[in-house]
């Protein structure tokens, strides 16, 4: 199953939906956009852990753990400061975070204002799920390793066209691309 089928059956996408105000295909649309960057971006961090997926994992409890998921889902307002965290940690700069609203607002058509607020929390939803995940299948030896690389496609963006979009130079991770288009509309 597919991370935005989980999203949607989770009900996370739906409630995103009402508390943005725009329809469910909206922001169905808005989080497809923004997935590979956002699994590329956990990918490239899992990389750079000293612990590889174990310092992923205590880093996803660091931020919030399951609870992420919990405050998109709640009645409350989600917390989207939370949402920033777990950005500041995979994109390491607000820079890229709005590159990657600006590359899917291309594919999308949907505004780039709606994305940056949908991008907060659409990585919640990813954080909180994987956190989810990596407790329930803790010690059967799959746990974190496997979860991201079934999200991932075994390395390459799951999110089929979209993600070999964003991958511009094929290495399976879109982020490093979407970080060197932010560095040339910055020039």
């Amino acid at each position: 199953m597919n991370i935005i089928n989980i999203l949607q059956q989770s009900g996370g996408i739906g409630t995103m939906a009402k508390e943005l105000g725009v329809s469910e295909s909206v922001a169905e649309a808005g989080t497809a956009a923004l997935l590979p960057a956002i699994l590329g971006g956990f990918k490239k961090t899992t990389q750079a852990q000293p612990g590889g997926l174990d310092g992923l994992g205590g880093l996803l409890v660091q931020l919030g753990g399951g609870g992420l998921l919990d405050s998109v889902l709640g009645t409350e307002p989600t917390p989207v400061a939370k949402g920033n965290d777990v950005l500041g940690q995979i994109f390491g700069s607000k820079e890229v975070s709005r590159t990657v609203a600006a590359g899917a607002e291309q594919q999308t058509g949907i505004s780039s204002d709606l994305l940056k607020k949908m991008l907060p929390m659409v990585a919640m939803m990813v954080a909180g799920y994987m956190a989810k995940q990596a407790g329930d299948s803790a010690g059967n030896g799959g746990g974190l390793g496997g979860l991201i690389g079934g999200l991932l496609g075994g390395g390459k963006a799951s999110a089929g066209g979209l993600g070999s979009l964003l991958d511009l130079n094929g290495d399976g991770n879109p982020l490093d691309d979407i970080i060197g288009m932010a560095g040339k509309l910055a020039r």
